[in-house]
């Protein structure tokens, strides 16, 4: 089993959790992020979910979100690719202590939300069991089901923030087979690896536009101008 790093996530003690009991905590919300080689496409979305959270709630270890990634094919133990540091840094966000991971069934079975890159990526997280296919989705889907859901249906932020995230994962679930993507290419986010820095910067920035309107939905609190 590959405990996630310390630095990993936004969380409620993250670093000192007890990863030898199976399941996900009621305590907490886990989002897993996920890609191929995990030295990307999902390190860049997981540190800009750390990054929005941290800026909406103010404290980064408030509420009990864990924010984590992994790859399908991940290069376990691998350092983030430079272009995707360099990226992180023109957003703000920190890329310290990032460490790639391979996708396991202790990472599946422990998260509430697994946001996926591609529908490719989605459907291997799927077919890993562990009842996953109502809390995964591509991020730019799960993006789109989140924009149709009236924030008013959702528990207020004084519930807590875990509640409210439960509650948009199973509204975004029931959604799902009624607002369909206008196009396969729409759920879509294409991996950089190896492209120059523009490409990278160019996928950032929609990882950034997909991640808004989901952190905003998580939080109850919009972005700061």
């Amino acid at each position: 089993m590959t405990a996630p790093d310390s630095g990993r996530g936004i969380g409620n003690g993250d670093e000192t959790e007890d990863l030898t009991e199976p399941g996900p905590r009621h305590d907490t919300f886990r989002i897993l992020h996920v890609s191929t080689g995990n030295v990307c496409r999902s390190p860049i979305t997981e540190r800009l979910t750390r990054h929005a959270l941290a800026d909406r709630l103010g404290d980064p270890l408030w509420g009990g979100l864990i924010v984590e990634s992994a790859g399908t094919w991940g290069h376990e133990g691998a350092p983030m690719e430079e272009n995707a540091e360099a990226v992180l840094a023109d957003f703000g966000a920190d890329a310290s202590g990032f460490v790639g991971r391979e996708l396991l069934d202790e990472h599946v079975i422990r998260a509430d939300l697994v946001l996926t890159a591609t529908r490719d990526h989605r459907a291997q997280v799927i077919s890993m069991g562990h009842s996953a296919g109502l809390r995964t989705f591509t991020l730019k889907e799960f993006t789109r089901l989140v924009r149709a859901i009236d924030p008013a249906t959702l528990p207020p932020l004084e519930d807590g923030v875990v509640e409210r995230a439960r509650a948009l994962v199973r509204a975004a679930a029931a959604l799902r087979g009624w607002l369909l993507a206008p196009t396969a290419e729409a759920d879509e986010v294409h991996d950089p690896y190896g492209a120059p820095l523009p490409f990278f910067q160019s996928i950032g920035c929609e990882i950034q536009q997909a991640l808004d309107p989901v952190v905003t939905a998580l939080t109850g609190v919009h972005a700061q101008a």
